[in-house]
């Protein structure tokens, strides 16, 4: 299956690209500021084409364009005013272009100031229009494509969730307007965990750290994500609808340009999807939020922003059969499991944030943020199951080819969860940025305040022939119990301070950022103190490539579900996680075909230590409190992105890692982490078709090697058994209806600027990957893991709108 899988992915990148080459033209040139020094990462694209490229570090581009039609060009970044120009090439002519890009004032000076030097401390910029057109069965927009990076893995089409080399989920931050969002606590699997907070249809800019970040950023041990949502400047909208649910977004200027809004809805329904899994039933999903991000410009160096988020979950499941098929060729099984029972959890949560932002001129930034989050959530259960454990007949030349032959074990669970969680999260923070010839300047600080409150109530009844689990002969013994009341209530201080150094060299460019946090947490007085830095060198030598270097200690203070032990009982003697990183990487600029390409890799290690081991089932992460282990993390990262197809952008990502650690006082030494994955590859890949490139397609690719799992209420250390790899493709499929250049004449229609159909192929190859295994016993008393299997192959019909 792997081979064929490369085979497919090798004539795609390798055969398309020589398929839509006809009929093009060149266009090159460069892009400079005001004072004529050139600018990098300038946005270069075809307005209502599928095409684009940025400038390079001399601000040189090159990208074949269609011949023989009008064209509109549009060069944009922020803090530059943007430049269009109409072309009309001939077949294989070379267009060349110089370019000015004025700054511009129309950005609050707190985007300029931290814009104006190259993005250090390993932070990766991505650009947003890559979201309309990712295919994902569950989650699209940011989380889609970031799961395509290096260093970032998944095994779950049907959550947002991922990790980042080596670390879990709960690692991961994410920002929205410097404000941090939180997920809920409580949920168990993939297909409850309903939309991600962003909205992508409101998203400005994205910058994703994999590792090696600067001290500005919070205290997390492996990631940060960096959302921007957008301040608009005119009215604009769009809407989509597809079998998985329908968004809906609109924005608009008013009060002579002093009020700038941007609101959006989503609705989203699973039900399709999940009638795929093994485990039949009457899925009912409904998840539904609401976002809005409203600016009020007192003056030209006042302003005041509100953003506000209200979101609702709910999932009902009703379950009734289940078959699953797994085993060798040598013992070919099958469990088949009756239910009756139900499931109703919902999750609500609340954002509201109110920022001030002033700017006296444009080398000083001021910003204070306070901001509140909610989240109620309920988990209940009560599912009885009953089990038949066969094994089948595996000769081929047999009439019973396929059927059971010999029943190995029969039995009955009951599973019952009453779940309660209530958390709020208050804050007051202040961030500020000067930046001076040489020198950038960032602070900051926070106060926190947090309180929850959970009320655990689970248990698990297991019969296996006749026999309750575990046995006794005077009493029924429960195979498991948690029941626990928290009640938690503390408060954090945190804050930084950090410099970026343009160094003088005597060829090319070098910039050092130093930075310090500190963190202080009451609950169990810790104070923490995080050195960070970072080195970048960009050397004016022929071959266009650059250095960096970064690293220091990342501390990750408990936040909840890290302070409870596995009883759920919470510990209050539990200390931050500590990593020490060191991140090496270098970033090549070549040209493949004529056309430009990047070649990235970054080298890694990290020593941890005060960790705190923990088991992960499906999204489920249950932390051992009670624990503590030393470990680390070493791998590399590579990624070579550009244009596979003239004037559309693709990428692969390779990573190669391992991870362990070692639980004090086990005696077994280092074992795996529950997210060790030697070899991780992901894919995204577009065309277009030759001559109406209204004909698009989109290609994304996964391959995750094996992840280490284990029987359940057993030691960490034996969790030796590996999970079959990931592997999966999804394929998108669009046709341009309406766009700019050929508007609609009539009346219904006279208002659209763009509309596109798409059809979406999730797991095109139809792979059953597994996401956890459900333990079965048989009569002789030996366990089996009936894997969980995740979605099967689906298509998609999904339109959308922009007026």
């Amino acid at each position: 299956m792997i081979k064929r899988l490369l085979i497919f992915i090798l004539l795609i990148v390798a055969g398309i690209p020589a398929f839509s080459q006809s009929n093009n033209a060149t266009l090159r040139g460069v892009v400079r500021d005001q004072n004529g020094q050139p600018l990098d990462m300038v946005n270069i694209g075809l307005k209502d084409y599928p095409l684009g490229t940025s400038s390079n570090r001399e601000g040189k581009f090159l990208l074949r364009i269609p011949a023989e039609k009008k064209l509109l060009i549009v060069f944009s970044s922020l803090g530059y005013k943007t430049f269009t120009d109409t072309l009309h090439a001939k077949a294989e002519e070379n267009i060349i272009l110089e370019i000015n890009m004025p700054a511009t004032d129309l950005e609050l000076a707190e985007v300029i100031v931290t814009e104006q030097r190259r993005n250090g401390g390993n932070v990766t910029r991505i650009d947003p229009r890559f979201m309309e057109i990712m295919p994902d069965a569950a989650t699209g927009g940011v989380e889609a494509l970031i799961k395509t990076l290096p260093g970032v893995s998944t095994n779950n089409e049907l959550s947002s969730q991922y990790t980042v080399r080596g670390g879990n989920f709960d690692e991961n931050m994410v920002y929205v307007n410097d404000i941090e969002i939180y997920r809920p606590f409580l949920i168990r699997a993939g297909q409850q965990e309903g939309l991600s907070f962003i909205n992508s249809d409101m998203v400005s800019t994205i910058d994703f750290s994999a590792g090696g970040f600067d001290a500005r950023y919070g205290d997390k041990m492996s990631s940060v994500l960096d959302i921007k949502y957008r301040k608009p400047s005119i009215f604009r909208g769009s809407a989509s609808m597809s079998l998985l649910g329908g968004t809906a977004h609109f924005e608009d200027v008013g009060l002579k340009g002093r009020l700038a809004h941007i609101s959006g809805i989503r609705y989203k329904t699973n039900r399709y999807m999940l009638g795929g899994l093994d485990e039949k039933g009457e899925y009912n999903p409904q998840f539904v939020d609401f976002q809005t991000y409203i600016t009020y410009r007192f003056s030209e160096n006042f302003d005041l922003s509100f953003l506000g988020n209200a979101t609702k979950n709910e999932y009902n499941f009703i379950p009734q059969t289940r078959q699953t098929t797994f085993g060798t060729w040598e013992m070919p099984l099958n469990a088949t499991i009756y239910f009756d029972g139900q499931e109703i959890d919902d999750f609500k949560t609340y954002l509201g944030a109110l920022s001030a932002n002033y700017h006296p001129n444009l080398n000083l930034n001021l910003k204070f943020i306070l901001s509140a989050f909610n989240t109620s959530e309920q988990e209940t259960y009560d599912i009885q199951g009953q089990y038949y454990l066969n094994q089948l007949e595996r000769n081929m030349s047999s009439d019973q080819f396929g059927d059971s032959v010999l029943n190995l074990g029969v039995g009955t669970f009951l599973n019952h969860a009453r779940n309660n969680l209530d958390a709020t999260v208050y804050s007051f923070s202040h961030r500020g940025a000067f930046n001076s010839e040489k020198h950038l300047v960032n602070w900051g600080f926070k106060f926190q305040h947090e309180r929850f409150e959970d009320r655990i109530n689970e248990w698990i009844y297991r019969d296996s022939t006749g026999y309750s689990l575990p046995y006794s002969d005077t009493e029924v013994l429960l195979y498991y119990t948690l029941n626990a009341r928290n009640k938690v209530s503390s408060n954090r201080i945190t804050g930084y301070f950090q410099d970026t150094w343009s160094v003088p060299v005597n060829s090319g460019d070098l910039y050092l950022t130093s930075g310090l946090r500190f963190n202080f947490w009451d609950f169990n007085n810790e104070l923490i103190v995080s050195p960070r830095f970072s080195v970048s060198y960009y050397p004016e030598w022929q071959r266009k490539i650059s250095f960096s270097l970064s690293g220091g200690m990342y501390h990750q203070s408990p936040f909840f579900k890290e302070l409870k032990n596995s009883d759920g009982s919470v510990n209050y003697n539990v200390k931050a996680q500590r990593s020490y990183q060191v991140v090496a990487g270098t970033d090549y600029l070549f040209s493949a075909w004529d056309r430009p390409f990047r070649f990235t890799t970054e080298a890694y290690y990290k020593r941890m230590d005060r960790l705190i081991p923990y088991k992960v089932d499906n999204v489920q992460i249950r932390y051992l409190g009670e624990q503590e282990a030393v470990g680390y993390a070493t791998g590399i990262d590579m990624k070579v992105n550009g244009e596979f197809v003239s004037g559309v952008q693709s990428w692969a990502s390779l990573s190669l890692m391992k991870t362990k650690e070692d639980i004090a006082g086990d005696g077994h030494g280092y074992i795996p982490r529950p997210t060790d994955q030697w070899m991780n590859f992901s894919l995204f890949f577009q065309d277009y078709l030759p001559g109406n490139p209204s004909y698009k397609m989109q290609l994304s690719g996964f391959y995750g090697a094996r992840l280490p799992t284990g029987p359940p209420k057993s030691e960490r250390y034996q969790d030796v058994f590996r999970m079959p790899p990931y592997r999966r493709i999804d394929l998108g499929i669009s046709k341009v209806i309406i766009h700019p250049s050929k508007p609609v004449q009539h009346n219904l229609f006279r208002h659209i600027n763009d509309m596109w159909v798409s059809l979406e192929i999730f797991n095109l190859l139809n792979i059953n990957n597994t996401i956890s295994y459900f333990w079965v016993s048989s009569i002789y008393g030996d366990q089996f893991a009936v894997p969980n299997y995740l979605t099967d192959r689906k298509f998609n019909l999904k339109l959308t709108v922009k007026f």
